[in-house]
């Protein structure tokens, strides 16, 4: 198992937050229960008093963003469908045997209050006047979390970037325009024509060296630019903004070779005339000084026969038998379930950005050398780490590599989660059952 960086939408959280921003009164109305099956979903249904309630939640939204909304009908049966494939996807996380412990419920909760700026308690409130109680809150953030989680399992076993994959991308167009350096770039422009007599040319240099030694004992390269230099762009101190290497004329891009922030170049000759140009700042490419950290870790999967407290009060025990006996190792190789890593007592090796997903890499970094971190939960279950060193790579060829694959992974993932939602979609049964009456009641509840 690869512990790396997934990709994933979580449309619930989105609409919940879109909901709670509006201002001016309940995002939602008070709904009536309707105890009438708009579809029946394999061993599952779905409630019209559901329906009707996703109906207001996406309303909301639509509200929120400004934007002209489907007829009912049409955004009704739309709304039904993603219902439908959420029954779908929570029937496996079922039979999967997939659970959110509380502390992970807990925090994905903070996470949405923190991210509609209010405090708890107001959220609280705001949840009694839009007519939801905490409790079918927790509940719907619940099944999102398990969604989430079976949506990364599934889509991601069907990505796999190769080698080959990333190489093919490097030596494309778009790769040569997506690894390309990004300067911010000044310019001074002396100007002489081609037709220009020898004299003229000497001239027109040795301003330009002139120009070029000032900047280099401090002068302000945009002052120099305002008072003597002939481009578009002199009035303006001579900024170019961002440009990329790949969108710069050949003469600028050779020019800038090997120079560093602050430098400025030799005076070179166009058909306009004598060019320098600054480097003012730079994004991407140049020197990646990674920081990477070795650790071991152990990884225990909550299952039908290990529960999601059992997995977190046996790692307790696991971290206590390692602090005091020091054998991390041997207890990896004892307990894991990483089948990658456990028979190398879970070493993970060293470390590179993006490699591993965002609560391994918390945990990761919060750690010191030569210390056990609490147990934590990641998609893949509960896992403890040690963290045995770390260190300073000029990693540049391998960093972008690693940034093109995950540049490729995202990309699919939309695509793979969509073809498998409708995958999943067509080996279902389901049945709708959306009535006339059904229609009017769900249309009356979003009105």
């Amino acid at each position: 198992m690869r512990i790396t960086q997934k990709f994933t939408s979580t449309f619930i959280l989105s609409s919940i937050l879109a909901a709670c921003a509006l201002i001016g009164g309940p995002v939602t109305a008070q709904v009536q229960t309707l105890d009438q099956v708009v579809a029946v979903v394999d061993d599952d249904v779905v409630m019209a008093s559901e329906l009707a309630q996703r109906m207001n939640t996406i309303t909301a939204q639509i509200q929120a963003q400004q934007v002209q909304a489907p007829p009912v009908d049409i955004l009704r049966r739309q709304v039904l469908e993603q219902l439908i494939i959420e029954r779908l996807q929570l029937q496996m996380a079922s039979r999967a045997g997939v659970t959110i412990s509380e502390a992970e419920l807990d925090q994905a909760i903070a996470r949405v209050q923190q991210n509609a700026g209010v405090s708890p308690e107001a959220f609280r409130q705001r949840l009694r006047t839009d007519g939801m109680s905490m409790k079918s809150f927790r509940q719907q953030i619940r099944q999102e979390l398990m969604i989430r989680r079976v949506e990364q399992g599934s889509v991601n076993r069907r990505i796999q970037i190769t080698e080959q994959d990333v190489d093919n991308f490097l030596r494309s167009k778009e790769g040569a325009f997506w690894r390309s350096p990004q300067y911010e770039l000044g310019h001074i422009l002396i100007p002489i024509s081609s037709s220009a007599p020898a004299s003229e040319v000497t001239q027109a240099r040795e301003k330009a060296e002139e120009l070029l030694q000032q900047a280099r004992k401090g002068t302000d390269f945009r002052q120099l630019a305002i008072a003597n230099s002939a481009g578009q762009n002199a009035l303006a101190g001579g900024d170019l903004g961002w440009r990329k290497t790949v969108e710069l004329p050949t003469l600028f891009a050779d020019a800038l070779n090997g120079l560093k922030v602050g430098e400025v170049t030799e005076p070179f000759r166009s058909d306009a005339g004598f060019h320098l140009l600054k480097i003012h700042a730079q994004k991407g490419a140049g020197e990646q000084l990674v920081e990477q950290t070795k650790v071991r870790h152990i990884l225990l999967k909550p299952s039908a026969i290990l529960t999601d407290d059992e997995a977190y009060n046996k790692l307790i025990g696991l971290r206590k038998e390692a602090m005091a006996s020091e054998n991390f190792a041997e207890l990896a190789r004892e307990n894991s379930e990483d089948i990658g890593s456990m028979l190398s007592g879970g070493d993970l090796g060293w470390s590179m950005p993006g490699q591993f997903v965002p609560e391994f890499t918390q945990a990761m970094d919060t750690t010191s050398i030569g210390e056990i971190c609490l147990p934590f939960r990641s998609q893949f279950g509960w896992h403890i780490l040690m963290v045995e060193g770390r260190r300073k790579q000029d990693m540049t060829d391998q960093y972008i590599r690693n940034q093109a694959a995950n540049l490729l992974r995202n990309r699919r993932y939309e695509e793979e989660l969509q073809n498998w939602r409708r995958e999943i979609r067509d080996q279902a049964y389901v049945e709708i059952k959306l009535s006339e009456e059904a229609e009017a009641n769900s249309g009356n509840e979003q009105r």
